[in-house]
């Protein structure tokens, strides 16, 4: 069920890029021949005007041919310019090659701003919302990698009831008495809630975990729902999507650096195998869970097809300021091989990355 909930997210969030680009082409009057839902073989099309609508076998995702985008003998030449991209000015090619992350990111405000309108869990310690905030809990925000906590299968967002443990209960727990009563039990019985079951776990602390007294290795925040009046959910929505854009982008490029470097750390991303875990998880959490998990893999969608890089939005908006520097178009079999090279690379990377998911999974 996971996987196939990973496919309905991934192929939604491709299509919201892909009709950003097409939507930006049709109103800068350049042909587009083909809008596709799923990749090739084609199961059916039909033809309005100069596009083709089709449904395909892959259903993963969808593709738009934009006429003159790939450049070629047809598009190239002057009886096709008016509706060719290749003959459009760079600031229209770069209008229409950055309107897919444009729409991933507009996507990412809608259903954050969605999240805040229904409600979203909420730190009951945030400064402007945290007196708002209702039903807060005890929840796991962070665990630590091989410690009890993690050995005992809790999980990131869990919800703690209470603690017992050598006749001893602890009912609603605060971070403080948790942190005492863990420290002063050898071995305590957990009741945690994930999504609408309530479960329970026990486990071990031990020295080590940190440097001060026994532990289980997590951390912890009080957290309930806040729920915001629509204009204020807009608003809260759009502030959160510009910060995740940028903490996004910061991670991003730090671990490229680090790669260069080699000093990468491949356990700290997700691929498509990785992904699948966490979209499962988060669908056991609650609905506004997924809505915040959609719309973060949007805006890292948004934030990696910015990447000056073949094959990607980027590497297509780098083409377009060269030639717009140098006056004169780069030649196709340049731009053609690069971005096949770039495409190349690109699986490789994910080949990679899927590799330390299954490693990790193992």
């Amino acid at each position: 069920m996971s996987i196939l909930f990973f496919i309905i997210i991934l192929s939604a969030l491709v299509l919201v890029h892909e009709l950003g680009h097409f939507i930006a082409a049709k109103r800068a009057g350049i042909r587009v021949d083909e809008f596709g839902i799923g990749f090739p073989p084609r199961i059916f099309g039909k033809k309005f005007g100069d596009t083709t609508y089709s449904v395909n076998a892959l259903f993963l995702g969808g593709f738009v041919k934009i006429f003159g985008e790939d450049p070629n003998t047809e598009s190239l030449g002057e009886g096709n310019a008016s509706q060719s991209f290749s003959h459009k000015s760079r600031l229209t090619q770069a209008w229409v090659i950055s309107a897919g992350v444009i729409f991933n990111l507009l996507f990412a405000w809608g259903l954050l701003s969605a999240g805040f309108a229904t409600g979203v869990p909420y730190s009951i310690d945030d400064s402007v919302y945290g007196s708002r905030v209702t039903g807060a809990q005890l929840m796991i925000a962070e665990i630590m990698p091989r410690s009890p906590a993690k050995e005992a299968g809790l999980q990131m967002g869990d919800k703690i009831l209470l603690l017992s443990g050598a006749g001893d209960i602890l009912e609603n727990p605060r971070i403080a008495s948790t942190q005492k009563f863990i420290a002063t039990h050898s071995d305590v019985t957990v009741t945690y809630t994930r999504g609408e079951e309530v479960k329970t776990a026990l486990v071990r602390p031990r020295d080590g975990v940190t440097k001060e007294q026994p532990a289980i290795g997590i951390a912890m925040t009080m957290t309930g729902t806040l729920t915001l009046p629509l204009h204020e959910a807009i608003y809260e929505g759009a502030q959160s999507t510009i910060l995740f854009t940028w903490t996004t982008a910061v991670g991003l490029l730090d671990f490229l650096k680090n790669i260069f470097i080699g000093q990468a750390n491949f356990s700290e991303v997700s691929g498509p195998v990785g992904i699948v875990g966490i979209v499962g998880s988060s669908a056991e959490l609650g609905f506004s869970h997924v809505l915040l998990l959609i719309a973060l893999i949007s805006i890292n969608l948004a934030v990696i097809n910015l990447l000056p890089f073949p094959a990607l939005d980027g590497g297509r908006l780098f083409f377009i300021l060269i030639e717009a520097i140098k006056g004169s178009p780069i030649k196709p079999v340049i731009a053609n091989t690069a971005n096949a090279i770039g495409f190349v690379l690109l699986i490789l990377l994910m080949v990679v990355v899927t590799y330390h998911d299954i490693v990790k999974i193992w």
